[in-house]
């Protein structure tokens, strides 16, 4: 048995020998220049772009430049004869001037938009309304056949408001064993909670808000839903979503839960447990909401380098180009550059393009790079590509995504989303050895960061995917030094006009990323086989089906 067992291992080893052997070391420098990078940084987020908002002057000069680099580097179209995919869009804008009325037995409240309810439509239309809608508690609202659950066991909610709370049972009970014990599953995510509610044809979902849960405060919904929210249009106008998607806080829920003889901390503990039966709350929801709309067409812009050995299996290099655009409501400056978030990315492309295209060895696989649009919106663009691929999905090795790159000098270190969940890891591993780094997993899983960037758009429809954050122990600095660093671009510039560029950057470190993020490409472009999700994984269902085509 022992012989065996050596005997598997000289093979393993072997095996792995012979996946290196494929890219051999090389004298060639890889052109990944920062010069170059910052440049680019400079330009995509000067106030000549007006902040990258889809569906503006700074969104055509953005695309526009895009195309031209990569037409410049002699990369072809990714989309026929057009660099551009088009991606329909629908802003719509909730009047604030309204109230939710929830009918209980002790009495009518008439909750705030704003302070004490957040709600809209995705539906393309100038008013919706739901009158006296029951209200049904159903625990996490989760439909997940490999853990083994179903919050709608049985249960019609046809014309019912659907109450739900955020995150999944794993992160409430912090039992391992249980979805995915601390770290949130796509099952937490919000935007699940509406889209499973939509399955079950419930007209109105309202989700329980809790700070540690949701990973933000009230103060975060209610910033991010009051005024125009971007959806994609549906061919039938979005008429298979429900009437209303809202929030609500918990000590407000708490008091219909009470109304209703009901123990909001008890029923929600139990709302845990494998089995947990929904329950009414003996109350109902009405609330109308007037909406303005407006259509906005914008474009991902895509471009492919073909490979040499299997130019029909891709791999994708991904980043959103768009920010935030121009508030003229502010006083002083009003333009929201996203120099970090995400002209680092963007332009991290074009070094990639450049590093490809100027190798010693081309890549075996063709590599699409990929600019996507809407992602501030809700990762729209990437979702749209998702749905409508431009290659099969099933030719599609991985997705490699960029958001925020390190402008604080080299790291020992880097942190990448999605570590752990697919057997990219292994190629990750290979590529960070060779660098002499080590790979960090997400610190802060139980905040759902994997769902909240472009790669989990290609993620739900099965293809493994990672997304690369810098690290944070700094060569020069330390770790206590980065942390700080990192901290007060989340407080002071962060989705904020202060995100600028600024002479101060050191960008040897997104070079340093760029340069494993290349590699990490280059050697899947080399392999014959298609990495999958690991067991458990909630993707990998589809994965396995695709493959199977």
């Amino acid at each position: 048995m022992k012989k065996i067992l050596f005997v598997m291992f000289i093979i393993a080893i072997g095996l792995t020998v012979a996946v290196y052997d494929k890219v051999p070391p090389s004298k060639v420098p890889i052109n990944i220049n920062a010069e170059r990078l910052t440049e680019n940084v400079k330009i995509l987020a000067s106030d000549e772009f007006e902040g990258r908002a889809p569906g503006t002057a700074g969104d055509k000069k953005t695309i526009e430049f895009l195309k031209q680099k990569f037409k410049e580097l002699g990369l072809k179209p990714g989309n026929g004869d057009s660099y551009f995919q088009g991606v329909k869009m629908v802003e719509i804008t909730a009047s604030p001037d309204t109230t939710m009325e929830i009918k209980t037995a002790d009495g009518i409240m008439n909750l705030r938009y704003g302070p004490e309810f957040m709600g809209w439509t995705q539906r393309v239309v100038d008013k919706v309304s739901v009158s006296d809608s029951e209200m049904i508690f159903v625990g996490y609202g989760i439909v997940a056949p490999e853990y083994g659950w179903n919050d709608y066991e049985g249960l019609d909610v046809h014309g019912k408001t659907v109450v739900v709370m955020v995150n999944d049972p794993g992160f409430a009970t912090q039992n391992p064993d249980l979805f995915t014990g601390n770290a949130m599953t796509y099952y937490g995510r919000w935007t699940y909670k509406y889209e499973e509610a939509a399955r079950q044809g419930a007209e109105a979902v309202i989700i329980i808000h809790e700070t540690a849960p949701a990973a933000y405060p009230w103060a975060v919904v209610q910033g991010s839903w009051t005024g125009p929210q971007f959806s994609l249009e549906s061919d039938d106008g979005n008429m298979s979503r429900v009437v209303v998607e809202s929030w609500m806080p918990g000590d407000k829920m708490a008091m219909i839960f009470k109304s209703a003889g009901l123990d909001y901390q008890a029923l929600t503990a139990q709302a845990a447990v494998k089995g947990f039966k929904a329950i009414s709350l003996k109350a109902t929801m009405s609330v109308s909401l007037n909406n303005t709309i407006r259509h906005v067409v914008s474009n991902n812009v895509v471009a492919v380098l073909p490979g040499t050995e299997r130019p029909d299996e891709y791999i994708i290099h991904m980043s959103h180009w768009d920010h935030l655009g121009r508030d003229e409501a502010l006083e002083g400056d009003q333009i929201y550059n996203g120099a970090a978030d995400n002209a680092t990315g963007t332009a991290g492309l074009i070094e990639l393009a450049n590093a490809y295209l100027s190798g010693a060895q081309k890549p075996g696989r063709s590599i699409m790079f990929m600019a996507v649009t809407a992602e501030e919106q809700g990762l729209l663009g990437s979702e749209y590509y998702g749905k409508h691929p431009l290659v099969p999905l099933g030719k599609t090795v991985a997705a490699l995504n960029m958001d925020v790159l390190s402008y604080f000098g080299e790291t020992y270190d880097v942190t990448i989303v999605g570590y752990g969940n697919s057997e990219l890891d292994d190629y990750v591993d290979r590529a960070v050895r060779k660098q002499k780094r080590i790979a960090n997993p997400d610190p802060e899983p139980e905040k759902g960061g994997f769902y909240r960037s472009d790669h989990f758009s290609l993620s739900k429809e099965g293809v493994p995917a990672l997304y690369f954050e810098g690290g944070v122990n700094n060569v020069e600095h330390g770790r206590k030094w980065m942390l700080e660093k990192l901290a007060d671009y989340t407080a002071n510039r962060y989705h904020k006009p202060s995100d600028e560029y600024d002479e101060s950057w050191d960008m040897s470190g997104a070079v340093k990323d760029l340069t494993l993020i290349y590699k990490i490409g280059l050697q899947l472009s080399h392999e014959d086989s298609f990495p999958n999700w690991r067991e458990g994984n909630e993707f990998k269902a589809k994965r396995d089906a695709m493959m199977k085509k």
